[in-house]
């Protein structure tokens, strides 16, 4: 490391005041510990008494700022020492709003049951997900029991290892992850059918050291799904492929019905939110693509785009109306606004909790003034966050404005 310019002007004061010293050899092959000490006794008063100009460089005059801590010494001088700026609180008290259901309905501990037994990983569970016992409720066959909606749970496929590093995500991370489970589509296949779900979102780690990033994998996992329970609804929240569009078109193309990719912040704190491999443009060219991909194919079937973005990182209102602005211009169909919780210290803090009141504005915004088929906000709302509830009601919807027209 290259000394500083003001090291270096020290190292020039010194050698200019500090007077030559000769030390004659000696034929000894030992040097004398006292002898050596006495001589940097006498190096150092001599420096002492030296009237030099080393205190240009350590002291200030008596005409500093009172605001800074002072101890006079001799010359009508002081010494400035200066007080550490203090260290910004990494984690903000979390408002009485931010509060989850306890996971304890039958459903969930049944799913709970599968997800260890065949060795799965759900994003619920890896990513810490308030609501894990509200989604994996879903439908309860006793009234007394948890779970009156519909019951979706998220599968994260491709291992529980992401190669990227991005400041907010408590997923393990490594340049190196294992390798893929070739079983896995059947796995999941198998596990999904056997649960009492109407919904299963499926995402993953990124896998950049992959040759097609997992894009086939993925695309697999989606067959063998639909093979196994077709009436199933699947959404699939992809990584962004590193821009590959050919990679997207293998996902979209699976036979899903919502195809998600998170945009996860406003384009102005990208670069300090997510990993450097990804980037705004970047996800709003794989959201595109998707609807680009049914037109090339002649693909009847509808797809729903759906993206996710967290508040309470420092964005403005202004940057939250230009990305909402930005998705809905790239045919961006559902959008959920999530208040960002951090996992650890060792990731970025809160910046602000927004509250639940504010959360439903932006949903009026998005849906009637921005025009969004669907859009779900609120502190806990988590880009899957009974997505399932979500993408039927927009069914609906959608089915009763027909009847209408």
């Amino acid at each position: 490391m290259l000394p500083s310019p003001i090291a270096r002007s020290l190292s020039t004061a010194v050698r200019r005041t500090t007077p030559k010293i000769e030390i004659t050899k000696t034929t000894s092959l030992k040097t004398n510990p006292i002898t050596k000490l006495s001589r940097l006794e006498q190096l150092r008063s001599q420096l002492q008494q030296e009237d030099s100009s080393l205190q240009e460089f350590a002291y200030e005059s008596s005409t500093a700022t009172a605001a800074q801590h002072e101890e006079p010494i001799h010359n009508n001088t002081k010494i400035i020492r200066k007080k550490a700026a203090p260290k910004p609180a990494r984690i903000l008290p979390k408002p009485s709003w931010l509060k989850a259901p306890p996971a304890t309905s039958e459903n969930y501990k049944n799913l709970r049951s599968t997800v260890r037994e065949l060795g799965l990983a759900t994003v619920c569970e890896e990513a810490k997900c308030p609501n894990i016992g509200e989604c994996w409720g879903g439908l309860s066959k006793n009234p007394d029991e948890e779970g009156d909606g519909t019951a979706t749970a998220t599968i994260m496929i491709m291992g529980d290892t992401c190669t990227r590093g991005c400041s907010f995500c408590a997923v393990k991370t490594s340049r190196t992850p294992p390798p893929l489970d070739i079983k896995e589509p059947s796995k999941v296949a198998h596990a999904i059918s056997k649960w009492d779900l109407d919904y299963v979102v499926l995402t993953s780690v990124d896998r950049d050291d992959l040759v097609d990033q997992g894009a086939l994998h993925f695309r697999s996992v989606v067959q063998k799904i639909k093979e196994k329970k077709p009436q199933m609804l699947v959404e699939a929240l992809t990584p962004d492929f590193r821009g590959d569009l050919e990679l997207v078109t293998q996902v979209a193309t699976s036979g899903l019905d919502v195809y998600a990719h998170n945009i996860e912040t406003v384009e102005r704190l990208q670069r300090r939110v997510r990993d450097r491999r990804a980037g705004y443009q970047q996800s709003l060219s794989v959201l595109q693509h998707v609807k680009q991909v049914h037109k090339d194919f002649n693909i009847s079937k509808p797809i729903l785009t759906k993206t996710s973005i967290m508040l309470g990182l420092g964005e403005t209102k202004e940057d939250i109306r230009q990305t909402m602005q930005d998705l809905r211009e790239h045919d961006v169909d559902v959008l959920t606004f999530g208040q960002y919780l951090q996992p650890s210290r060792r990731h970025l803090p809160v910046k602000e909790y927004v509250t639940p009141e504010k959360f439903e504005e932006w949903r009026i915004i998005g849906e009637e003034e921005f025009g969004f088929k669907y859009v779900a906000s609120g502190p806990l709302v988590r880009s899957s966050y009974k997505a399932g509830e979500f993408f039927l009601k927009n069914l609906i919807k959608e089915q009763e404005k027909e009847l209408q027209a």
